[in-house]
């Protein structure tokens, strides 16, 4: 039985994640926050799932401090048999190609990119600490059902319930989204297997936003407008070339989900 451990547990991915390792029949540890770990015990496969979301730009100590300072702590004095330490493909924002050994830029005057800023610190001290087979995935715009969730497509969901979505950005505007299942399979297989540094986790197709309205209006039949002069946002197709060719990944297309996660959240009006 190998032995894996997952920090952010409690979260969205964490807890998808956990089920799926215990359902593969792994024992599975999942630290609570603040919880005294024996240093003599080797962690086995770790899978750092903690990190900030939608409200980065408000809790800039806390998450410098979910994506730096809480790692630090685990590398430095623990011992372990793998980690892998979750990113994002935001980190590729302004870059030309999303590949995982282009070279990226950051901006700290932008207060969007501390966000950047903190996961690429995370990246750099994992792949240069010393420590054995430290790994990072870099997530894209992970789909599933989360009634506490206030991220793109859950808001646009909860609106097209409500029979109306007026969206605040372009309908051409574009980005890449994975499904959870497909998104916490790869993990899993990075974090047990994964041979290559850094991998993206993605669909590698990107989606607009004038697709994803036109999927909800099938399913709820709601109306879809924008706002004047709403601003586009593009980020370049994410590259899965390494995940197909390591471990044969093909994503499911995620508008295929739209039907059972509409009626998720119909369950959860209030939320």
């Amino acid at each position: 039985m190998t032995r894996c451990t997952v920090f952010g547990a409690s979260g969205f991915i964490g807890q998808a994640l956990t089920r799926a390792l215990i359902d593969a029949g792994h024992e599975v540890h999942a630290p609570g926050r603040g919880e005294h770990l024996d240093l003599a015990i080797d962690l086995g496969h770790v899978f750092y799932c903690i990190g900030m979301t939608a409200d980065f730009r408000s809790r800039p100590f806390d998450t410098v401090r979910a994506h730096v300072s809480l790692l630090l702590d685990l590398l430095e004095r623990h011992r372990f048999q793998s980690f892998l330490y979750l990113s994002s493909t935001r980190v590729y924002a302004g870059a030309d190609r999303a590949h995982e050994d282009v070279p990226l830029t950051v901006n700290p005057h932008d207060p969007s990119d501390l966000y950047n800023l903190s996961k690429l610190a995370g990246e750099a001290i994992c792949l240069h600490s010393g420590k054995p087979r430290c790994r990072i995935a870099r997530l894209s715009n992970v789909v599933g059902f989360d009634p506490h969730s206030r991220n793109f497509h859950a808001e646009l969901i909860r609106e097209a319930l409500s029979g109306r979505i007026l969206l605040q950005s372009a309908p051409s505007s574009e980005k890449d989204y994975i499904l959870l299942r497909d998104a916490v399979g790869l993990i899993m297989r990075i974090g047990l297997h994964g041979e290559a540094p850094v991998y993206n986790v993605a669909s590698g197709v990107n989606l607009t936003h004038e697709r994803w309205c036109a999927a909800l209006a099938r399913a709820t039949d709601c109306t879809v407008g924008h706002a004047p002069d709403a601003p586009e946002y593009r980020f370049p197709p994410i590259d899965i070339t390494r995940v197909r060719g390591e471990f044969g990944f093909e994503p499911v297309p995620v508008l295929e989900a739209v039907p059972s996660l509409v009626e998720e959240f119909r369950k959860f009006p209030d939320q």
